[in-house]
């Protein structure tokens, strides 16, 4: 019996990277997982490799930044699964590249805030209601070292979006909490997924291991590892944290 058995998780920007690892462990803990992406075939991939591994898994799809696609997307979720018990509000991604703030565009300073903290708002704000209707749910949020410990070489809109994300997740763990839903946030440092395998070279992922007192970089299980534990019953007395998955990178 795994520790998500009989939950209905939707694990949002799940068709790969981060959320592919934790949709797919989700499942292999017992839930059923509605796996989402704007791109069909990786949204497929990932669903149809839980269901050849034994778990139960739907595919959604669409822009999570728009309240009619979620709303949509949460109904076509309950008629297949069931009432939500588990948001994972993975959806998010960097459009921007650091450098100096006056040197940033509007637009990719909007791009960034809406990839990641509207997202996440939106997301939320359509779910949470059913959850305190029903009176129980979890909902974990994903944020990034780069707003930890923000430095230059951070893309200062994706790390204020991020340290956003922080913020809402403390103000709703207070809010929903009397509803019986809790709120946590996992804050990742480097996590080696695919994209990142490819686009640092090898020398570079060792020079940056070592900045890191476990000595290695992150995989996207270690993340998965961490939802799974917040969204069970095991973190049933925990709401309201930062989760640093940083390899000790992030000391506070």
């Amino acid at each position: 019996m795994g520790v998500l058995m009989g939950r209905v998780a939707l694990v949002t920007g799940s068709s790969r990277g981060i959320g592919s690892a934790i949709a797919t462990e989700f499942a292999a803990e017992g839930a059923a997982v509605a796996v989402h992406g704007r791109d069909e075939a990786a949204t497929a991939a990932v669903r149809d490799r839980i269901i050849a591994a034994g778990g139960r898994a739907v595919m959604v799809l669409g822009d999570v930044t728009s309240p009619e696609v979620v709303d949509r997307i949460s109904t076509e979720i309950g008629s297949a699964l069931g009432p939500l018990d588990v948001l994972v509000a993975n959806a998010g991604g960097n459009p921007t590249r650091p450098g100096p703030l006056e040197r940033m565009s509007l637009d990719e300073w909007r791009a960034a805030v809406d990839a990641n903290l509207t997202a996440t708002f939106v997301t939320i704000a359509a779910i949470l209601p059913g959850m305190k209707q029903r009176g129980r749910g979890s909902i974990v949020t994903l944020s990034s070292a780069a707003s930890r410990r923000p430095t230059p070489q951070s893309p200062v809109a994706y790390a204020a979006a991020k340290a956003g994300i922080e913020v809402l997740t403390k103000w709703l763990a207070a809010e929903a909490g009397p509803s019986g839903v809790r709120v946590n946030c996992i804050a990742p440092e480097t996590i080696m997924t695919e994209r990142n395998e490819q686009m640092i070279p090898a020398e570079v992922q060792e020079r940056l291991a070592q900045t890191h007192p476990l000595r290695r970089l992150g995989s996207p299980q270690d993340v998965a590892r961490a939802a799974v534990y917040l969204a069970s019953d095991q973190a049933e007395w925990v709401t309201g944290i930062i989760l640093d998955i940083a390899g000790g990178a992030v000391l506070k």
